[in-house]
């Protein structure tokens, strides 16, 4: 009896650990992204991690990043895939408040105006979103970014804001 009850444990062990190695490797080969990119906030982890894709909060603490031409041509050299990231990027904006689409498009705009493209996907702060507001997203054709996501790529943070911090995340 306690030879089958070892056997089982060592047995979801094994399933346990193949589990991990292959989640490692879909990291490993997955594009990676930083999220949290604005003039404001400082994100040396750009060069030190160098992301495939970065995601831009277009109006953190009424800062436009259209405003800021010379960020907006450095971010644009980098050549990396740029994506949106909230509109202002507030604490669950996209849970408890629903994002009307005059606020959407202001974000959206903010974005184009500062690297002549249109977003294709959005990743809303905290990758919290309410039903309403992913109906808004849809609308606006962009896809939706979710915490599948933050599983099988690396997601680092500008100036590791995030409660995992990226050292952590390079590893694994």
């Amino acid at each position: 009896m306690k030879r089958s009850v070892k056997r089982k444990g060592i047995i979801v062990l094994l399933i346990l650990a193949i589990f991990v190695v292959i989640l490692f490797i879909i990291r490993l080969v997955n594009s990676s992204e930083i999220d949290d990119v604005t003039p404001s906030i400082p994100c040396p982890e750009i060069v030190m991690y160098n992301p495939d894709t970065l995601y831009v909060i277009p109006n953190y603490n009424n800062n436009s990043i259209s405003s800021n031409k010379e960020w907006c041509n450095y971010i644009l050299s980098l050549n990396k895939t740029l994506e949106l990231h909230g509109i202002t990027h507030t604490y669950n904006e996209f849970l408890y408040k629903n994002i009307s689409q005059i606020e959407l498009t202001k974000g959206i705009v903010e974005f184009e105006k500062c690297f002549n493209k249109t977003p294709e996907m959005f990743k809303p702060p905290q990758l919290k979103i309410s039903l309403k507001n992913k109906q808004l997203i849809k609308n606006n054709n962009l896809k939706l970014r979710n915490r599948f996501n933050q599983i099988t790529h690396k997601v680092y943070h500008c100036n590791d804001s995030d409660k995992i911090p990226n050292r952590i995340v390079n590893i694994f």
